[in-house]
């Protein structure tokens, strides 16, 4: 059975640079698709309002949080998107350092 987690993460509130950002995620780079959906991730959806974020996550049972940032820190690929992709982001005020994506609770969830 598959599980779903979302998470936030704002990005920087300038309009060119959420324009740029935008245009990076239009075609991401295979290398970053492909660790993705290793990792045990099916379906991921990154939502913007404003320069607030939302990603959606579907992952199998062998994914973990670990072993995606593990693999993740080995990846030299991943590290360049990931510190491209810092340009145009920035923490929560609740995050700690170097937490990006925050993970969310579910408070709701309407039943058939």
């Amino acid at each position: 059975m598959n599980r779903r987690f979302c998470l936030t993460l704002d990005l920087k509130d300038d309009p060119k640079l959420i324009a740029e950002y935008r245009r990076y995620h239009e075609k991401i780079w295979p290398e970053i698709t492909r660790s993705i959906k290793e990792s045990g991730i099916e379906a991921l959806e990154i939502y913007l309002f404003g320069a607030r974020m939302f990603m959606v996550m579907e992952v199998n049972e062998h994914f973990s949080f670990e072993a995606k940032r593990r693999a993740d820190q080995s990846n030299p690929k991943v590290q360049e998107w990931e510190n491209l992709m810092w340009r145009f982001q920035q923490s929560l005020p609740q995050a700690k350092p170097g937490e990006k994506w925050m993970l969310m609770e579910k408070i709701f969830a309407l039943e058939s």
